[in-house]
């Protein structure tokens, strides 16, 4: 089942002059690639919020997550952190992809380099209802790996 896309607006920013817009790798890429619009080094144990030179805006009833790739985070150990990370449909300001460096080894991003993937997705609000009882379930309270391994 294919739905249609939704239009999310992108505004390049003075310092994403010149940078590929995020964009799907592939046919059937769940993420659009985002690229830094600026160069740094991530020190083992370090983190920080990446410039990606861009904003949007997202419809209202939809989010857009932010991702991590699979290859940065297998062959160097960056990763996102706040993962999935939510840009909501009312944020205006530059996208930046928060990243931790996991690894041993110094990770040096360049500018342009791939550095996240962005996932548009649907919202469900809910509203709270207070009840002075839950109903039981067969799991009840059991978490953190109270179901087996």
């Amino acid at each position: 089942m294919t739905t249609s896309p939704i239009k999310i607006q992108l505004k390049t920013l003075a310092h994403g002059e010149g940078l590929p817009p995020p964009a799907y790798a592939t046919d059937g890429a769940a993420g659009m690639d985002v690229v830094a619009a600026e160069a740094m080094t991530l020190a083992p144990g370090t983190r920080a919020a990446i410039a990606t030179g861009f904003a949007i805006a997202i419809p209202p009833g939809f989010e857009v997550q932010v991702r991590p790739r699979s290859g940065l985070a297998l062959k160097h150990g960056v990763t996102c952190l706040n993962t999935p990370g939510t840009i909501d449909s009312d944020y205006r300001g530059e996208v930046k992809i928060i990243l931790v460096n996991l690894g041993q080894e110094p990770f040096v991003i360049a500018r342009g380099d791939r550095i996240a993937q962005l996932v548009p997705a649907s919202v469900q609000r809910a509203t709270l209802e207070r009840v002075e009882m839950l109903d039981d379930t067969a799991r009840g309270v059991g978490g953190f790996g109270s179901t087996g391994r």
